[in-house]
């Protein structure tokens, strides 16, 4: 089943259908080079693709006969291709056209995905920028340290997944090579020229050497890099999540007209999609790691990769697709809740001023050690309660002996310590103008 946020042209090319369709395109084109070769007659190529026809319930009844599926789809296709049908698969081993159309595939599929990496940077940007001067608190350790921008968020989401972008550009790079090279890598029964041939038809380049497969390092780098991106998104949801929680609130997914979150609590708003993009993220690493064990293939190949790259192939593609433009949805439309995200910086008094109190003592004469143990013993007094951190540093005899309460006042003003954020999203190229 294809997940509804799936993009049309993603479920259709991994459809047994388009499967069949590109391993006949490579046999077709195949028939061209021997042709050119003057191996089999003249118009051989022209007649197969006039009159082939993929038939794919037939071809699921000749394998349960055959048990082979590339000869139960050579056997279906030669039936409808008449007399030239004798020529199909002509010196060719299965997986001269099964890895050869799977390449294919990918690089069209990586190219979706390149196309949704970039719609969901077009988001974050905007969402970046107007967002830069948000004011919320950043945590550590899942607790308070200082404060920083809902903008720089984002920002750091938008150049990481940037990144991403330039993995999967280079992942298309490294899947995009095709082999027809016969049955252990030797060419014994295909010229080099068929090989060079269907690969510049369908923009691919040549192995530099095979055996009866190409090697699997190429596909385990290519899944590692959509694990990657799912990370990415996985650590996005996350962060997502814990903002979202009741006694943060400072954001919230979508909820819709109509929708419910719990069958027992009719007060529910859950951040499903979140949640389930952090589940897929952990199906997408797992994939990886699969891809990984199938490079690894007794001599010149074994099958035992087969089976998995069933899976593993089509399911990373799409679900990556899917998380991908479910990310961007619930990002389009995210609830902000600036007012919410002041009142939880205000939330401690002022300690997450404590390191600007440091160092004002710093520069007074006081010794780190001393500057450190002092605002400390004050910030460890208003994490127990009583007076808030602000009000024991204005009160405290010491600080104030040294320092004038305009400068304690300055150590607590919010645009000081966010004066540098415009540098940063120049740095990033972020600006209104270049994302419009």
């Amino acid at each position: 089943m294809i997940p509804r946020y799936t993009r049309p042209e993603m479920a259709r090319l991994w459809s047994d259908e388009n499967k069949y369709r590109r391993w006949l395109e490579v046999e077709i084109l195949a028939l061209e080079a021997w042709e050119i070769l003057g191996k089999v007659p003249p118009g051989t190529s022209m007649a197969v693709r006039e009159k082939a026809r993929i038939d794919v319930k037939r071809i699921a009844e000749i394998e349960s006969q055959v048990r082979h599926d590339v000869i139960a789809f050579v056997s279906q296709v030669a039936e409808t291709a008449g007399e030239a049908g004798k020529y199909i698969h002509y010196g060719l081993t299965s997986y001269d056209v099964v890895d050869t159309a799977l390449s294919s595939l990918l690089k069209d599929s990586l190219m979706i995905i390149f196309d949704d990496i970039s719609k969901l940077l077009g988001v974050l940007g905007r969402m970046a920028v107007r967002y830069k001067h948000t004011p919320m608190i950043g945590r550590t350790h899942g607790v308070h340290a200082e404060p920083v921008t809902f903008g720089l968020v984002l920002a750091l989401w938008y150049e990481e997944m940037k990144r991403n972008l330039c993995r999967v550009e280079s992942a298309v790079s490294e899947i995009s090579v095709g082999k027809l090279s016969g049955a252990v890598g030797t060419y014994a029964h295909v010229e080099p020229f068929v090989e060079r041939y269907v690969c510049e038809k369908l923009g691919l380049t040549p192995a530099p050497v095979s055996n009866q497969v190409i090697q699997r390092d190429r596909h385990a780098m290519c899944v590692s890099i959509l694990a990657a991106v799912a990370g990415t998104l996985e650590k996005m949801a996350t962060t997502l999540r814990g903002l979202a929680r009741t006694e943060i609130r400072e954001v919230e997914e979508p909820f819709r007209q109509g929708q419910k979150g719990s069958s027992a609590m009719p007060h529910k708003r859950n951040p499903v999609g979140l949640e389930q993009i952090c589940g897929m993220s952990r199906l997408m690493r797992g994939y990886a790691l699969a891809a990984m064990e199938n490079n690894n293939l007794w001599d010149q190949r074994d099958i035992s990769n087969s089976s998995v790259e069933r899976i593993i192939l089509p399911d990373s593609v799409i679900l990556l697709n899917y998380m991908l433009n479910r990310m961007t949805g619930i990002l389009a439309d995210l609830r902000v809740y600036p007012d919410r995200m002041l009142a939880n910086l205000n939330l401690t008094g002022g300690l997450v001023f404590s390191e600007e109190v440091m160092l004002l003592l710093i520069s007074k004469g006081f010794a780190r050690e001393q500057a450190y143990a002092k605002v400390q013993e004050l910030a460890m007094a208003s994490w127990e309660g009583g007076a808030c951190f602000k009000q024991r540093v204005l009160e405290d005899p010491e600080i104030s002996q040294v320092c004038a309460a305009g400068e304690i006042e300055s150590c607590f003003d919010l645009n000081k310590t966010l004066v540098h954020v415009d540098a940063v999203f120049e740095r990033l190229g972020l600006t209104g103008k270049n994302l419009s």
